[in-house]
């Protein structure tokens, strides 16, 4: 690995070991959160299975029903009763933080909670079957939409543990690796230097003592 270091002082080691804890410290909350999403998601993705099995049977049981409405009712009454829906729903939205990703959570209102108000339409010309029909769609729509919430959540989710994990290699295999080499080579060339330094200091060191050595000897003889 190439160490590029443009002034290696004791001042840039200092920065480069402090940099080196905060990277080390960013890489194992980090790892923690990834694994935590990874708890999340696996979870979430259970649930999805089972909701979307469950809306799934729901929904097949209302054609049925409406299958067989059709065939007990002509054409232009069928279309008549369901022209006009009687219920109304609005939708709410709203979020929730799980490992700082905001996901969504659904939530309806009707406009009436009389159970009656489904039906927008009067019994003496319809068949049971449809009012079945419509009794099973409107018992689905709260699964349906925790459903919609939940595939939602694992994208979310899905997206934030990627990008959680491309961070926690570059710091593993890049950032701290390097930042290491770093430490490891100014701290080389410190002690090269310091070394260099004191070879210096013993030579002028040596120099003078033979230099007085020398003087000494010449004041002796004079």
């Amino acid at each position: 690995m190439a160490v590029v270091v443009t002034n290696p002082t004791r001042m840039e080691l200092k920065k480069l070991k402090k940099k080196l804890v905060t990277a080390s410290r960013g890489h194992k909350l980090l790892k923690d959160k990834r694994d935590e999403l990874m708890r999340q998601f696996m979870i979430m993705v259970q649930e999805n299975m089972d909701l979307r099995k469950k809306v799934e049977e729901a929904i097949s049981l209302s054609n049925t029903n409406f299958l067989v409405a059709k065939a007990g009712m002509d054409e232009q009454s069928l279309h008549t009763a369901l022209m006009a829906p009687k219920q109304e729903v609005s939708l709410e939205l709203s979020t929730e933080n799980v490992m700082s990703v905001n996901i969504p959570k659904f939530g309806f209102k009707t406009k009436s909670a009389n159970q009656d108000d489904i039906y927008s339409y009067g019994y003496a010309f319809t068949s049971g079957d449809l009012d079945l029909a419509v009794q099973s769609l409107d018992h689905v729509l709260p699964d349906l939409l925790k459903l919609a919430e939940i595939e939602k959540s694992c994208q979310m989710i899905a997206s934030e543990i990627e990008s959680t994990r491309r961070r926690v290699n570059a710091l593993e295999h890049v950032i701290i690796p390097q930042t290491q080499e770093k430490i490891k080579y100014i701290s080389m060339k410190l002690d090269e230097n310091e070394r260099s330094t004191q070879v210096r200091l013993m030579k002028v060191k040596d120099m003078m003592l033979e230099e007085a050595h020398h003087y000494e000897g010449y004041e002796s003889i004079h």
